[in-house]
């Protein structure tokens, strides 16, 4: 699981604006809710919602938990908007309030329950198009997809919450090294670490499944 297996371009890549979106940069739209136009700050939450959820989605595998944590960043982003500093772009910027807020709440959750079920862990949209490819070994071809999906995402849970991180960033959003160091607060020489790691496991786990 390389470089090659991330899924298309990297996340923040995608220029296509909304209708009636202002040709603003994030910085520029942050200037202006701080100089008081609070509505500007709607520009970042649709710009954003959709790519912090599936990160917040893929460490969590938990809809509700992903929706309550999805509100918990931005509303944090935005008392804390007057804290963020321009030499680092807006996105790693609110992409780590999202992670922090996701570990926080996976520690709290190991504190309160010693199992984790998988029961109603969905197959995520990106996660299905990135393994479409994968020859499965014999049988029903749907039921071995249905399978290998339940596999993936049980495997993707099975990983230490700092080696989820790295493979949810790298791997299904598209980061660069560089900006997951920034987002988990550590070297990129860490994250390829991790990310080697990583893969090993996920590999490992799933051998049986692939060929």
């Amino acid at each position: 699981m390389g470089r090659d297996t991330a899924l298309g371009s990297a996340a923040m890549a995608d220029d296509a604006r909304r209708p009636g979106e202002p040709d603003l940069t994030d910085e520029q739209l942050v200037d202006q809710v701080l100089a008081g136009t609070i509505s500007a700050y709607d520009w970042l939450v649709l710009r954003y919602k959709e790519r912090l959820y599936g990160v917040l989605y893929n460490m969590t595998s938990n809809h509700e938990d992903t929706n309550d944590l999805l509100m918990e960043t931005f509303d944090k982003a935005f008392r804390s908007l007057s804290t963020y500093q321009k030499n680092s772009s807006f996105y790693t910027w609110i992409y780590r309030i999202g992670v922090n807020r996701a570990l926080n709440h996976l520690n709290r959750r190991k504190k309160t329950r010693n199992t984790f079920s998988l029961n109603d862990i969905e197959m995520n949209d990106q996660l299905e198009r990135q393994f479409a490819d994968v020859k499965v070994m014999g049988g029903d071809k749907a039921a071995e997809m249905s399978e290998l999906q339940k596999k993936l995402n049980e495997s993707l849970q099975k990983l230490s919450d700092e080696h989820r991180v790295v493979v949810v960033l790298f791997d299904i959003d598209g980061l660069s090294h560089a900006d997951i160091a920034k987002i988990v607060d550590c070297s990129e020489g860490t994250v390829r670490s991790r990310l080697h790691y990583a893969h090993q496991k996920l590999q490992k786990m799933l051998e049986n499944y692939l060929k």
